[in-house]
């Protein structure tokens, strides 16, 4: 009798213990060093990306002008923030306001950090990191075109990738570009989902005719021509971020339907769909928290390639000349410049977006990789 009470009180803890199948599936994803590493530096990128008015701008962080003290990036970035930076009001500064005699435009804070030392009258300016911004050209004094990597500009600054054709400075622009280029494919991927992923389930759960009928009509859109869509959309009116998404994600979301509908069609067939169905349960409710529950594989290591597919996506249209609108910084228009004077001897202007588009896809496809092999059905089958 104490012997079964020992086994019982023994085998208890690690009964309660034992991970589930998600744990050993995440465990098995950290062991994979490569593309744990890469989500972790693509992550901690993209989260820092959203700093970068803080550290990538010609705005200064403080200004201290006659006693007062004024934060002109801080200031910036607030208003920028979708749907509450309207309360904050204008982020606006003329050199006036500092002491900068006769400039009623935007303050140069580069100069103005200058024009403070020379006087050495208390007051100071702190820039961020790195004192550019990707929108600002040769209006602005100190920004002159073809500045060589790592050369030290009229204003004092080392550019550590130069600047393009229009003095525009190519690390702001790169810096600014991956936040838009990854927000984007991501975006595209979500959207992608919540079209993909539903129409999937139903032509799986619900088959027959319906399944026909549905088949050959996404057979025939998916014929459709999508770049001479995008080049007639853009002759009526000047694309921007929503639309090409909206445009994009009209086409992308055949590929995820097609898997969804086969992982349905294999799950529908098994024995607690049928007692679900036996006992009433809702079609609705077994398609969505029954089925879709057991169909996370395909989902989960589809995302990283079509967010890979996304960021292909955008450069490409940008480096036609349909896809964001002027000035903003995107790598496919920066490939553009860079092509033109690539004759001329401006390598990095062609060389700086293409080795970002290259680690950051690199880092996207050993994410996509490691996750495939993590969430085998076969890693963890118990008839291995």
């Amino acid at each position: 009798m104490r012997l079964r009470r020992r086994t019982a009180a023994s085998s208890a803890p690690a009964a309660v213990g034992s991970p589930t199948i998600l744990q050993r599936r995440w465990r098995k994803f950290k062991s994979l060093r490569r593309g744990y590493y890469s989500l972790v530096v693509l992550v901690s990128a993209y989260v820092l990306s959203f700093f970068l008015p803080l550290l990538v701008n010609n705005k200064a962080l403080v200004v201290h002008y006659n006693g007062q003290w004024y934060f002109p990036a801080v200031k910036s970035w607030l208003v920028s923030l979708p749907l509450i930076g309207g309360l904050f009001g204008t982020d606006f500064y003329s050199g006036e306001q500092f002491g900068q005699v006769g400039n009623s435009a935007e303050c140069n804070y580069r100069e103005l950090k200058r024009q403070y030392e020379l006087e050495q009258q208390g007051n100071f300016v702190i820039l961020p990191l790195y004192p550019y911004s990707p929108f600002e050209d040769i209006s602005v004094e100190g920004n002159v075109p073809f500045l060589a990597p790592l050369q030290v500009g009229p204003d004092g600054f080392v550019r550590l990738l130069g600047t393009d054709d229009r003095g525009r400075d190519v690390f702001a622009r790169m810096a600014y570009g991956f936040q838009i280029s990854l927000s984007f494919a991501l975006l595209l991927a979500l959207l992608e989902y919540l079209i993909g992923v539903p129409i999937g389930a139903m032509l799986g759960f619900f088959g027959g005719r319906f399944d026909i009928l549905a088949q050959r009509l996404i057979e025939i859109w998916a014929t459709v021509p999508f770049l001479f869509l995008v080049i007639i959309v853009a002759s009526i009116v000047r694309p921007n971020f929503a639309l090409l998404l909206l445009l994009l994600a009209l086409f992308t979301w055949v590929g995820i339907t097609v898997l969804i509908r086969a992982e349905f069609y294999r799950e529908k067939a098994k024995d607690y769909v049928a007692a679900a169905v036996a006992i009433g349960v809702p079609r609705w409710k077994i398609m969505f928290k029954h089925i879709l529950p057991n169909s996370l594989v395909p989902i989960i290591t589809y995302f990283p390639f079509s967010v890979v597919a996304g960021i292909g996506a955008l450069v490409s249209l940008d480096f036609l000349g349909f896809g964001l609108p002027p000035p903003t910084p995107s790598w496919g228009e920066m490939m553009s410049v860079g092509l033109q004077h690539l004759a001329t001897g401006k390598w990095w202007l062609m060389l700086s977006p293409m080795a970002a588009l290259f680690v950051t896809l690199t880092l996207i496809v050993f994410i996509g990789e490691s996750v495939r092999e993590a969430f085998d059905p076969r890693t963890f089958s118990r008839l291995r």
